[in-house]
């Protein structure tokens, strides 16, 4: 594909991590479905508003396949979002079956045994915290090194079945395949994860357990067609996306409730009562990354008046659509008493994050404890300072300085 000329490249220039980058919201104003270049500075749509955001991911001429791979927009060079995934034949019908297989590991049961155990672990994590804060004589911590990165880690790890003892081993392997400009370093990494899972189902297989990769060797037996490779490559999304994307948040959530005292204030004093809402508009607000999710055009499709070619890329920036004024009043504006809140944080219609509410369940415990023991908490910078991980997949940041 050849680059595409005058498009906007991106990620987008932001002013800091909280906000999202002004040109969102001249596209959705006058250009909601706008062409732009890929940081592998190729071709796609940005699709900007939030009912064309919905409507694309409840369309099923949409998908993650492409009907030519070989002649398919590339968007970066990060493992999880390079190019087109699955085959187009059957990417639906293999959609639904993976949904099947991770339904009972995300089940509400499941996740509600599992919530009193996150609440031990984010105890853990806060004492660790308190500890580090008492040692270092007050002076700032890391809160992203005590809780925003642990505590995901230690519940995907107890959830997948993954010893937590190798959680600097896949950190190091998240961080590298969600590098966008690796050199193809992204897709050893990517390569080297699920080699990594497959020796974790080899030992499953012997030693069963309580835990999803356990659940996956099993309904091999059910499923021939649910190869060693499929479940290896499954087992590492999981493992990535479990704990990276609720770390970003967690710190995201952290700055947004400290850069405004009063925000703060109000769920330290009501932590039970407001958490739930607090948690919701933190999702809607939270933009860690700066691309969105990627489909491709089965066929022609007509959207917002725009004519969509077969074979086409789509970007999705669900971080726009959150802040879309024609559904959020004041979209800009973080207001922990919206109601309703139709954020589309965790997507939409069929492609609903299978994870939402183990991540929504963390999020929660997150928010209120952390405020419950430590009601004077307080950035230690500005958040102008903070180093943004610009050339991430996920975004974010790294460092998180606190003090109380």
């Amino acid at each position: 594909m050849t680059t595409t000329e005058r498009a906007p490249r991106l990620p987008f220039d932001r002013p800091n991590v909280l906000e999202i980058a002004p040109l969102y919201q001249v596209l959705r104003r006058e250009d909601p479905i706008a062409r732009v270049t890929t940081p592998a500075g190729d071709p796609a749509w940005l699709v900007t508003r939030f009912e064309e955001a919905r409507a694309v991911f409840a369309d099923p001429r949409f998908g993650r396949s492409h009907p030519k791979p070989e002649e398919a927009s590339a968007v970066s060079d990060a493992a999880v979002l390079s190019g087109p995934q699955g085959d187009y034949e059957t990417e639906h019908a293999e959609h639904a079956r993976l949904r099947r297989l991770l339904v009972p590991a995300f089940s509400a049961n499941r996740m509600r045994k599992l919530g009193e155990h996150i609440q031990e672990l984010a105890d853990r994590c806060l004492d660790e915290l308190e500890a580090a804060h008492d040692a270092a004589g007050g002076e700032p911590v890391n809160l992203h090194d005590f809780l925003s990165f642990p505590l995901p880690v230690l519940v995907i790890c107890e959830l997948l079945g993954v010893p937590y003892a190798d959680r600097d081993k896949f950190r190091d392997l998240s961080d590298r395949i969600g590098v966008l400009d690796s050199g193809g370093d992204a897709k050893l990494a990517m390569d080297e994860f699920a080699a990594y899972m497959g020796e974790l189902a080899d030992k499953k297989r012997a030693e069963p357990a309580q835990d999803v990769v356990s659940d996956l060797v099993a309904a091999q037996a059910d499923d021939p067609t649910f190869t060693d490779d499929d479940l290896a490559r499954l087992g590492a999304g999981l493992l990535f996306a479990g704990h990276e994307t609720t770390s970003n948040r967690i710190d995201l959530g952290v700055l947004f409730l400290l850069t405004d005292l009063a925000r703060r204030d109000a769920l330290a004093a009501d932590p039970e009562g407001r958490v739930h809402a607090t948690v919701e508009e933190i999702l809607r607000m939270s933009a860690p990354g700066g691309l969105g999710l990627l489909r491709y055009a089965h066929e022609d499709v007509e959207l917002g008046g725009v004519a969509i070619q077969r074979g086409d890329a789509v970007m999705i920036s669900t971080s726009s659509a959150n802040r879309d004024a024609s559904v959020f009043a004041d979209p800009e504006e973080f207001d922990a008493d919206r109601k309703p809140n139709s954020h589309i944080a965790f997507g939409y219609g069929g492609f609903f994050c299978i994870g939402a509410s183990l991540a929504r369940t963390e999020l929660r415990v997150v928010f209120s404890e952390l405020f419950r023991r430590f009601p004077n908490l307080r950035l230690a910078v500005d958040v102008d300072d903070l180093d943004v991980r610009s050339n991430r997949l996920t975004g974010g940041v790294s460092s998180v300085p606190v003090t109380w």
